[in-house]
């Protein structure tokens, strides 16, 4: 009896390992959900999200993924960072970004973009991250992006405080190098945005909360985040088990409120580190956020929706 409920536990675990390796780390998502942070009777404005993309150079359905994402139409691209997981794969990412760097877009940079992934022990990712020793692997061609994305039109918005335009519309934009890597110096962005623009909003890879509290008492309305892979690992009724970040648990993906006045949202992100290629009731996602007044209520979170999944075929 004992052997034949030890058999049958092992049988399900090697499944729900083998679903969470060659299933749902390929089934491709977006997330929709609609946020109050515009001003009274503005029209819409929508922002497609896309963070931790993770890119190998053969992950071709992942970029074609990625590129027909630009049918949706967005006025504004927002990248969170980590791009890159391999020192080739910059003509990947370019390639999925493709038709969306026409439009109006701008980015920052995550730990993932400056160094390469390294083989890890997977239990290390259990551990509180305060208590990580930081493992870098070989330098990546992060500036070989940026060139490409800001040739295109893309804003760089590593400690930059900027107006972009979009839809018509000024958005006073700002954002901090990797808080992951303690790269962020927010004192060289600090200050209250410009009052007359018709959002706020601010962008950073890892979502510590010593960079949101500094958001949100400059009066930033909202702030998009990724590195979380809204913790890849999800226990159904439970959620995340870790954040990566000192993030709590419950904001590990989704929007939330920060304050009284600031909206965050974070990003599950499309990738993850190719030595630990496992998602579970966690799949990749990208996200389309609709701004909307703030007048009109409280968050309206649609349900997922999977846009053209397929399977990452390499």
């Amino acid at each position: 009896m004992l052997g034949r409920i030890a058999l049958t536990t092992t049988a399900a675990g090697a499944a729900g390992i083998a679903y969470a390796a060659g299933i749902e780390r390929r089934r491709w998502t977006l997330r929709q959900a609609t946020l109050p942070v515009l001003g009274e009777n503005a029209r819409p404005l929508r922002i497609l999200h896309i963070s931790d993309i993770h890119m190998l150079p053969g992950q071709r359905s992942k970029q074609r993924w990625i590129a027909a994402l630009d049918a949706l139409e967005p006025d504004l691209v927002v990248n969170t960072g980590d791009n890159l997981a391999h020192k080739q794969a910059v003509p990947a990412v370019v390639r999925a970004l493709g038709p969306l760097l026409n439009r109006p877009g701008v980015f920052i940079f995550g730990s993932n973009d400056y160094y390469a992934p390294k083989p890890k022990n997977p239990a290390r990712y259990l551990l509180p991250s305060a208590k990580k020793k930081r493992i870098h692997g070989i330098p990546l061609p992060w500036r070989d992006l940026r060139a490409a994305m800001v040739e295109r039109g893309w804003h760089d918005l590593t400690h930059v405080r900027r107006i972009v335009s979009a839809d018509g519309r000024n958005i006073a934009v700002a954002g901090v190098d990797d808080p992951h890597l303690r790269r962020d110096r927010y004192s060289e962005i600090a200050g209250r945005p410009d009052r007359t623009a018709a959002l706020r909003l601010g962008i950073t890879h890892s979502p510590e909360p010593r960079v949101l509290d500094a958001f949100a008492n400059d009066g930033y309305d909202l702030v998009l985040a990724g590195h979380t892979h809204g913790g890849q690992l999800r226990i159904p009724g439970y959620g995340a088990l870790v954040t990566n970040c000192d993030l709590d648990r419950s904001r590990a993906r989704g929007a939330s409120r920060w304050g009284s006045h600031m909206w965050l949202h974070v990003s599950a992100g499309l990738g993850t580190s190719p030595y630990a290629p496992v998602r579970f009731a966690c799949p990749p996602e990208a996200s389309l956020l609709t701004l909307v007044p703030r007048t009109n209520g409280g968050e309206t979170a649609k349900p997922n929706t999977r846009f053209g999944a397929r399977a990452d075929v390499r």
